[in-house]
C-alpha cells in the first residue's frame, strides 16, 4: 500500500504535525524484524502483543520475521481515556499461551513512564518464561519514572501525545500510516 502522509495530515486538522513518516517507519520496522530474526534464530519465540495500541506494529513486524513464532495477546488499560498514563494498571484480556520455559518478546506501541511495561514484566516474570524482553515501537526515556529495560526499540520521541499506526485518541487515528502529533 501506498499513501500520502501529507494528504492524511491535511485531511486532519485535529494534527499539528507528523513526527515519523509512513516510509520511516516501515523501514525501522524492518530493520527490527531483522535483529529480532536473528537474535532468536534458533527459537520459537512468543510474540505478546498489548491491545490495542500495538496490533499494527505486530502486524507488520510479525511479516519481517524469517523465523517461527507465535502470537498471543494482552488487554492493559492505564490511560482510562486520557492522554495521560494514570499509573494504575488493569489487565483486560490476558494470555492463553502457556509462557513457562518459553521465549517471550512483549511488544508494545510504546514506553513512557514504564510503569505499565514494568508492571507487565513483574506480572510475566511470574509464570516462569525462558527469557523475557521488551520491543517497543515508541520510546520516550526522558520520561520514565520506573527503570525498564527495552530490548528493541523503534524510535525515540519527545513528550507529546502522538496517534497513528495503532495509537488512538478517544479511539480514533489508529488508522493513520505515520506517527502524528495531536494539536495542543
Amino acid at each position: 500500500m501506498t499513501w500520502d502522509d501529507d494528504d492524511l495530515l491535511r485531511k486532519h486538522p485535529q494534527l499539528e504535525r507528523i513526527l515519523i513518516r509512513s516510509d520511516e517507519i516501515h523501514k525501522r520496522v524492518r530493520q527490527l524484524g531483522n535483529e529480532i530474526s536473528r537474535d532468536y534464530a534458533d527459537n520459537v519465540p512468543v510474540l505478546v502483543s498489548i491491545l490495542k495500541g500495538s496490533y499494527v506494529f505486530l502486524a507488520d513486524l510479525t511479516r519481517c520475521l524469517t523465523i517461527p513464532h507465535e502470537v498471543d495477546f494482552m488487554a492493559i488499560s492505564s490511560y482510562h481515556g486520557g492522554t495521560q498514563s494514570t499509573g494504575v494498571v488493569k489487565i483486560e484480556k490476558d494470555l492463553k499461551t502457556n509462557i513457562t520455559g518459553r521465549d517471550v518478546l512483549i511488544v508494545e506501541d510504546i514506553v513512557d513512564t514504564g510503569l505499565t511495561i514494568s508492571y507487565l514484566l513483574d506480572l510475566l516474570g511470574t509464570r516462569s518464561p525462558r527469557s523475557l524482553r521488551v520491543c517497543t515501537l515508541l520510546d520516550k526515556t526522558h520520561a520514565r519514572t520506573k527503570d525498564v529495560a527495552v530490548a528493541y526499540g523503534g524510535f525515540e520521541i519527545p513528550s507529546e501525545f502522538v496517534i497513528g499506526y495503532g495509537l488512538d485518541y478517544d479511539e480514533k487515528f489508529r488508522n493513520l500510516p505515520f506517527i502524528g502529533v495531536m494539536r495542543g
